[in-house]
Parts: structure tokens; sequence; C-alpha cells
């Protein structure tokens, strides 16, 4: 791009990309030397930026890259397909397993599944699909992804609002404070588990998953089975093996 020709939207897109050089922060001055404008129209770009969360200014009086761009950098990067780093994952379980596994990540009130993959033979297909949603304090994958993001209760009465808490089922969680409890659980189990909570006769577990973070999950897999013939107590029992396909290791 010519700076000498610099105009309009073109001007806004080179002083947001100057600013992305100078994690300091860089004064207008110096900025209208580096985009070769005058200081007005620079500092008319960079007010445009500002109004949008794109820019901010620093005590010091430079100018930086705004929180609302980083937030929508890092979730662009996060949202990028990572079922092709977790579809290893899932390969694995579900020919261990031999049911239905998921990769969910939290999206509000809800989870979206990012990746699915079910068994070639014998399973009853469920509800759930690439893309879809389901209540997060429903499901397993969504539990465990609620405990890392509402630490306490306060943080989940924040979440729930002024909303009551959906119940797809008899089973699932109605009250604030009873979803708070199953959240400690699931901290302190590092894992959680969905009893017919969020459809009838299906029940799963679940653990979180570090792709982008060794310390805050990018998303959640969970193991899937019909109540009648993988009972929860069993999906519990293969936990071991379960944390440790996921962790890329050879299961026991």
């Amino acid at each position: 791009m010519d700076e000498s020709k610099l105009v309009g939207s073109d001007r806004v897109l080179a002083v947001l990309t100057e600013l992305a050089g100078h994690p300091d922060g860089i004064g207008l001055e110096e900025m209208a030397r580096a985009v070769a404008s005058p200081k007005p129209t620079v500092h008319r770009a960079l007010a445009a930026l500002r109004r949008a969360g794109f820019a901010a200014r620093n005590g010091h009086g430079r100018y930086l890259l705004g929180d609302e761009f980083l937030r929508m950098a890092f979730a662009h990067h996060q949202a990028r397909p990572d079922h092709i780093r977790v579809t290893p994952i899932l390969e694995a379980l579900c020919e261990r397993f031999d049911e239905t596994v998921h990769y969910a990540v939290l999206d509000g009130r809800s989870v979206v599944y990012r990746s699915k993959l079910d068994p070639p033979t014998g399973a009853v297909r469920l509800t759930s699909i690439v893309g879809g949603r389901n209540p997060a304090h429903c499901t397993g994958v969504g539990k465990v992804l609620l405990a890392y993001a509402l630490p306490d209760l306060d943080a989940v009465r924040a979440w729930a609002g002024d909303q009551p808490l959906e119940r797809p089922t008899e089973h699932s969680v109605g009250a604030v404070e009873d979803l708070h409890a199953a959240l400690v659980r699931v901290r302190e189990q590092g894992y959680a588990t969905d009893d017919q909570e969020n459809e009838p006769g299906v029940n799963c577990v679940a653990v979180p998953v570090y792709l982008t973070s060794p310390t805050v999950p990018s998303g959640a897999i969970s193991v899937s089975g019909l109540t009648y013939r993988t009972p929860l107590d069993k999906l519990v029992s293969e936990l071991p093996a379960i944390r440790a396909i996921v962790a890329g290791e050879e299961p026991a």
C-alpha cells in the first residue's frame, strides 16, 4: 500500500496495522510520521478506532491496540478448525468405547458442538449435530467448561441472570445453587457427568481439553452412551483410559 496516497478507510487500516507493531504504545506524532499522513487526519483515524474499541490511549498519551480488537483476534484464533486437532482423539475414543463422542466449546449459556463422531455400527444416533447447541448446565461438556468460567456462587448467579435455567428433562438442574454445587464437584473431580439431564436415556462423562493453553480449557470432550447399554458408572470407571487418550497417551 502506497502510504503517500492513503485516504479514508485505507488510512484507518494503516493506523491499525501500525498500532500492532507497538505493544508499548505510540504517540500521535510518531504515528503520523509512520503512516506519512497529517496529524489531524491520523487523529481522526485513531478516534474512529477508539470508538470501536480497536484502539486505546494509555495514561502517557500513547496509543495501543484496544481490548475489543484483541478479544476478536483471540476469539477468531480459538474458533479456527480445532476439530482437526481433536479428530484423532475422538477417533481413538470412538474406537475404544464404540460410543458417540463430542468436542464442544462454551458460548454464553450454551455449548456449541465443534466435532462429533458416531461409531460405524451398533449405536443409536444422538440428536446432537456439529454446529448445534445445548444448554451448558445440562451437558457434561458444558459443566466442565462452566466450572472453569464460574468460580463461585456470585459468578453463577451473574451468568444465570434473570432467566430461569432450562430443564430439558426431569433430571436437569433448575436452581442456581444446585448448579454451583455441581460445578464445585466438577472442579474437585476434574470431570463432569450428564445423567439424562439433556436427553432422556442418554448419559455421558466429559473432561477438559487444552489446545491453546495449559491452564484454561479450549473445550471439552465427552463420551456418551445409552443408559441401558452403557450405564454412567461404567463410563466413570473408564475415566483413566479417557484421560490418557485425550492427553495423547496409550491407555492401560
